[in-house]
């Protein structure tokens, strides 16, 4: 039986942790240890033996760390092969009789993607392409990618694995308590651009432990058709006696997993501190439970990087402003790459009201690719709505698609023979929903009855390319009635008999019905309405017209699809009465805003905060914009973060806003403006992620503080040589892998003895509070904002003190 057939017939138990288990047999602080493939094999074979003796089906190479960013080509490929024989060599030797498979495990790179970063995303999809074509060569049986905290790198690990191998592949990423990513995506979100972009399971990993992990299940098994993974730590870590131990005993994790396994999941085992003896108790704890195969899930759902919004649950509303058609503002700011006028345009709708975002930069003048894949990006760095991907040049949309951080909308394919062989499998690959228009070589049949037909061809097509009915959204196309008086009919029948006849969603570009016509916005509402009531899906709109927007949300208020009337509460006292008309993209009033400079740092618009300081500055003192302006920008930003109301993308186009404002206000009075104390900053040796402190970094530098940034895998005595050189008062230390904590312990003592006035924020995902004080830690930030808060304190104190 191969794994995908096992998948759908079975509980798949997969192994537990590594890095504790080395650590015991004594892996050194510091040293990798995919290097122990080589230089300790019988070690990693019988640790890989013990959990197929205990029940596992899959046994995750010792690879998770294997790629090009830390190992040269040669010893890569030694370290792969070595790693997979060992576990091969393994399965053989174990005594079970269970079905088992050796897969290739795949963890993250450490670095995080542009925009957030400075790694490409082709630079990541070439690292992992470079692992999986070696776990290829060398046998590996599936591909593992685990414990990804981000969406981006975690699409550029699942295109390698499907460009470069034809392998199953099993996703699990770490979530948090809040129940997102690190970068801010929901489960829902996730089983959008995994299962769309055809992972064969997907799921949860590391970070937290059995208990904790529940509601990030249930809304897997909610929204996903695919087996769901469930892989926790044995609870959270803690020293005892000098060890790092785990608060989760074997059986109390057994009977946390039965309780997971209860309600659906069926792809089951552990991570950090977890052993064979953890497996065992788990396979057991679950031997009764009746196996029940993943069932399928018809919802419809497009994502970004953070939000999934299903199609088909109440309407949604799609902004039809990114689009030259008829605006001539809008090609003027194409033709001088004036993205941030774009970005501008996408804020207002968001805050109008829009859940999805048409995106169309199609001018003959421009090269269409390079400005669609270049807005897309900015767009995807200031708002959380997903795109619609609108271009008719195949080119375009490729290279969009690929680059696309979710599972976007795609607009649009038809009838047409060309169209379907050139989208169909574009969206089978990078995954997406597509819109399809009710037309053909033929045109637009003027009845309704011949759209429903073109429906019909076009659902059977994609069937061919594996695409399920759920991810295609019909356009029966919206007619000006102007020219025909029947056209508005019979779209609106065809809109009926799409939805009750072939059970699809469906969606319209609203204003096409009114062209010619005066009052085109009372039109537009009117026909908005009725498509409403007969079973629309999605309308393309313009979310600024109050028209518009008061029949979209009086509709869902009279059909009951608004709980407590909320959506038409708000819009009612917010918007009808203090609708402000756009000009162009630009808002004419700011209410919500103290100034131009704080909207767009709460916003991340760089240039506009750039621009709006050099106005300000030539009549208001320079420390007044910092005190005024840009530091209760950050601190509103850091709020909606620390309450869920933002996520780290938004963040960190905030802190890059205001930096751009600060280097403004640098060159008007010196690069001292607004300095602080000094912070050292570090990823403790033997750990080569830096992604958390390098958000700390940005942040702190816009915080005022003057930060000296180490770099990753730094040995405690250059920690403490800066801190003595410096005199820095306030060290900050990052770990993310539980081999690496005991590096932190040794280079907080060495900075308490040597410079014992100096206090040490730590963080990183595998610290507690508790785990930080046990290791001498003055202080534990859970997230890069607690770390600013904390250095804050910390030099208010010692100004206080002086």
């Amino acid at each position: 039986m191969n794994i995908k057939e096992c998948l759908k017939k079975g509980y798949v138990i997969l192994d537990g942790g590594m890095g504790t288990l080395l650590q015991r047999e004594g892996l050194a602080p510091g040293e990798l240890p995919e290097r122990w493939n080589l230089t300790h094999p019988d070690v990693i074979k019988r640790i890989h033996r013990d959990y197929f003796d205990s029940g596992s089906n899959i046994v995750n190479a010792n690879t998770f760390g294997a790629n090009s960013l830390k190992f040269s080509p040669s010893e890569l490929e030694g370290i792969i092969s070595s790693a997979i024989k060992n576990a091969k060599e393994a399965m053989g030797e174990s005594s079970g009789r269970q079905e088992k498979w050796v897969a290739l495990d795949i963890g993250p790179t450490g670095r995080m993607l542009e925009p957030l970063g400075d790694l490409s995303f082709e630079e990541a999809v070439e690292i992992f392409a470079q692992t999986v074509r070696l776990g290829v060569k060398h046998g590996a049986d599936l591909v593992f990618i685990e414990t990804m905290s981000d969406s981006y790198e975690t699409k550029a690990a699942l295109l390698a694995a499907k460009e470069n191998s034809s392998l199953p592949v099993l996703v699990s990423c770490a979530y948090g308590k809040d129940g997102k990513l690190m970068t801010g995506a929901s489960p829902a979100a996730m089983t959008a651009l995994l299962e769309g972009m055809g992972a064969d399971a997907i799921g949860v990993n590391c970070s937290l432990g059995p208990a904790d992990i529940k509601n990030i299940v249930k809304e897997y098994l909610h929204y996903s058709s695919l087996p769901i993974i469930v892989k926790p730590n044995a609870g959270m870590p803690r020293v005892d006696g000098g060890q790092t131990v785990y608060d989760v005993s074997p059986d109390s994790f057994a009977e946390d997993m039965r309780t997971l396994v209860s309600m659906g999941a069926t792809v089951v085992g552990g991570c950090c501190g977890t052993t064979p003896e953890y497996i065992g108790a788990l396979k057991e704890a679950i031997s009764d439970i009746p196996f029940a195969p993943s069932n399928k899930k018809d919802i419809t759902l497009v994502s970004s990087y953070s939000r999934a919004v299903e199609i088909g649950k109440i309407p949604v509303i799609i902004g039809e402003r990114i689009n030259p058609t008829g605006k001539k503002r809008f090609k003027e700011a194409l033709r001088s790459r004036d993205v941030d006028y774009i970005l501008r345009e996408a804020i207002t709708e968001e805050d109008d009201g829009a859940d999805i975002l048409d995106v169309n930069v199609g001018l003959p003048e421009i090269d269409e690719t390079e400005m669609l894949t270049t807005v897309i990006k900015r767009l995807q760095a200031v708002t959380p709505l997903p795109l619609q991907i609108d271009t008719s040049d195949f080119d375009s949309m490729e290279a969009a698609l690929r680059i696309y951080n979710g599972k976007p909308l795609i607009n649009s394919v038809s009838g047409k023979e060309e169209s379907l062989e050139k989208i169909l499998p574009l969206a089978k690959k990078y995954g997406g929903t597509v819109i399809a228009l009710c037309l053909d070589g033929n045109g637009i049949p003027e009845k309704a009855e011949g759209r429903l037909e073109i429906a019909r061809k076009i659902l059977e097509k994609a069937k061919e390319y594996g695409i399920d009915e759920k991810d295609i959204v019909f356009d029966p196309l919206a007619l000006t009635v102007s020219a025909d008086k029947q056209a508005g009919r019979e779209t609106l029948r065809a809109v009926r008999m799409i939805s009750e006849e072939l059970g699809c969603h469906t969606s319209l570009g609203v204003s096409n019905v009114s062209f010619g016509l005066p009052g085109r916005d009372s039109l537009n509402a009117s026909f908005l309405t009725s498509a409403l009531t007969l079973g629309l899906s999605a309308a393309i709109v313009n979310p600024h017209s109050r028209e518009m927007m008061q029949a979209f949300y009086t509709h869902n208020a009279l059909m009951g699809l608004d709980d407590g009337f909320k959506t038409y509460i708000e819009f009612s006292e917010n918007n009808v009465t203090q609708c402000v008309k756009r000009d162009e993209g630009k808002e004419k009033a700011q209410e919500a805003f103290a100034s131009e400079i704080e909207m767009a740092i709460v916003k991340g618009l760089g240039s506009l905060a750039s621009e709006a300081t050099k106005e300000l500055i030539v009549s208001v003192p320079p420390l007044d914009i910092i005190e005024k302006h840009v530091i209760p920008a950050l601190d509103r930003v850091g709020r909606d973060y620390e309450c869920g109301r933002a996520y780290l993308p938004g963040l960190l186009m905030s802190a890059e806003a205001a930096r751009e404002s600060f280097d403004v206000i640098k060159a008007h009075v010196g690069a001292s403006a607004g300095d602080k104390c000094k912070v050292i900053l570090a990823t403790v040796e033997g750990d080569i992620h830096d992604i958390g402190k390098n958000i700390v970094k940005l942040l702190l530098e816009n915080y005022g503080f003057c930060v000296t940034d180490l770099g990753r895998d730094v040995k405690p005595e250059r920690i403490v040589s800066e801190v003595l050189i410096g005199n820095a008062p306030i060290v900050g230390l990052s770990a993310l892998m539980t081999t690496t904590v005991p590096a932190m312990e040794r280079t907080i003592a060495l900075i308490k003895e040597k410079a014992p006035k100096t206090k040490v924020i730590v963080g990183g995902a595998v610290l507690t509070e508790e785990y930080a004080q046990r290791i001498g830690a003055d202080y534990y930030a859970k997230d890069a904002m607690e770390g600013v808060r904390i250095a804050s304190e910390i030099f208010e104190a010692s100004k206080s003190d002086e």
